[in-house]
């Protein structure tokens, strides 16, 4: 019974392997929507106009919030004397509303005396079209500055400019609060920005056999990508949102192409921007956008230092930023003019993204959290999944595993209750039948 218990159970084994194997592939579907999507777990906050009525915002926690025109909201921090703060902020335009040059948001981290910590805004340039855009701002600890060092109650303040012609509609906030680790050795890091970095491009990347990968709606859902050539598409006015791991020491690289169409050949200015955002969601570099004219067109972002730790130092937004490891962001955005010209077929759009350089270790004391990349990030890079998607799958592949145990289970103890019955059937067989002649003496 037991030979045959084992024989039933391999069948269930099997079956959840196979279906692990298929859940680890690919993740490229057909379709797509324009709508961002905001992280499922974000917290409603509602800003106040007066900072001493700010609700607190969380290390670690991510918060949904939405901000008028000409709006200045307040949030709150309640820090210690050592950490790093960043807090970012992804402002949406509902309903696609219209937007115009320089409109867009400030973010910046104040403290109790509105002495400016730091401050970066996200701007709408000559894409004047709307699209998620981030900013976010900080509080570093600094030996050669008096300037919020301290602890306490410091206000993060989201401010919105809009013009007059702009789209009146509320704009969705998504707020993110993330605390930097601590250095294993602060004495060793140095405090000066690099001078001079590698600038040139490398050589395109070999093109993959698997090579489609449909991008995300957000941040929350970018899809994961590694050194390579991958296809996607577009449809005007949607954003694709895509994810690259980058190490201490490496290099990104990003150009995106849009394939030629048939439908037309008018020229339509601004057709695509493109942005590179890092693991904070703070603002990195753009490119300047890309016209359109029905042939194939390609625009890259300007070559940006390697991930370290002195970047930060720079006066440079594009080299700052560049100050620690993790995912980084890129997001692509057709303008929806070109419906009117081209119709809103998607167009064919290929993402060429290189990460350049050895990977050095992580200068934090301990676990880095976002800050770092790990062999799990670089397994869902290589698959293409987002995180969601790579949470689905182990999620999918702990319910098949349990379902074989449970059959395994279940197998074993009707075995052990056959094997019980028989027992007793076989003793009660051997036991003279109740009135029966006498034993002999």
């Amino acid at each position: 019974m037991r030979q045959r218990s084992r024989g039933r159970v391999t069948p269930a084994a099997v079956a959840a392997m196979c279906a692990v194997a298929a859940l680890t592939g690919p993740a490229y579907a057909d379709g797509g929507s324009t709508a961002y999507t905001f992280d499922p777990g974000a917290e409603a906050v509602a800003g106040t106009e007066v900072n001493t009525e700010a609700a607190e915002l969380k290390a670690g926690s991510v918060y949904k919030s939405s901000i008028k025109a000409g709006q200045k909201l307040y949030y709150r921090l309640n820090l210690d004397a050592t950490t790093n703060a960043y807090v970012s902020a992804v402002a949406v335009p509902k309903g696609g509303g219209k937007v115009a040059y320089g409109d867009g948001v400030t973010v910046s981290i104040r403290d109790s005396s509105d002495l400016q910590c730091s401050s970066e805004d996200a701007r709408f340039e000559s894409a004047e079209y709307p699209r998620p855009i981030a900013a976010y701002a900080y509080r570093m600890v600094r030996k050669d500055s008096s300037t919020c060092q301290g602890p306490g109650t410091y206000n993060v303040l989201v401010e919105r400019e809009s013009k007059a012609t702009s789209g009146p509609g509320d704009w969705d906030l998504e707020l993110r609060y993330a605390a930097e680790p601590e250095l294993a050795d602060d004495a060793a890091m140095p405090t000066e920005a690099p001078e001079n970095w590698p600038s040139a491009s490398p050589a395109p990347p070999t093109p993959a056999g698997d090579n489609r990968r449909k991008g995300g709606t957000g941040y929350y859902d970018a899809t994961s990508l590694q050194t390579g050539e991958w296809k996607d598409e577009i449809a005007p006015g949607q954003t694709r949102f895509y994810r690259v791991p980058v190490d201490w020491g490496q290099q990104i690289f990003a150009t995106a192409r849009l394939g030629n169409s048939t439908a037309s050949d008018e020229f339509i200015g601004s057709a695509l921007a493109m942005s590179l955002d890092n693991p904070a969601q703070g603002h990195v570099d753009d490119v300047s956008p890309m016209s359109y004219s029905g042939k194939p067109a390609s625009v890259s972002l300007d070559p940006v230092p390697p991930v370290a730790y002195r970047n930060r130092f720079a006066s440079a937004e594009s080299v700052s930023a560049m100050r620690f490891a993790g995912w980084y962001y890129l997001s692509v955005t057709l303008s929806p003019e070109l419906a009117k010209a081209y119709g809103t077929k998607p167009f064919p759009l290929t993402l060429s993204v290189k990460v350049a350089g050895k990977a050095e270790g992580s200068p934090y004391a301990g676990d880095a959290g976002i800050f770092a990349v790990t062999e799990k990030d670089k397994d869902l890079a290589e698959r293409g999944q987002s995180g969601p998607q790579a949470a689905e799958s182990e999620s999918n592949t702990m319910k098949l595993v349990g379902a074989a145990g449970i059959g395994a289970g279940a197998v074993l103890v009707l075995a052990l209750g056959v094997w019980t019955l028989l027992a007793r059937r076989r003793a009660a067989a051997a036991q003279p039948p109740y009135g029966g002649p006498p034993q002999a003496w």
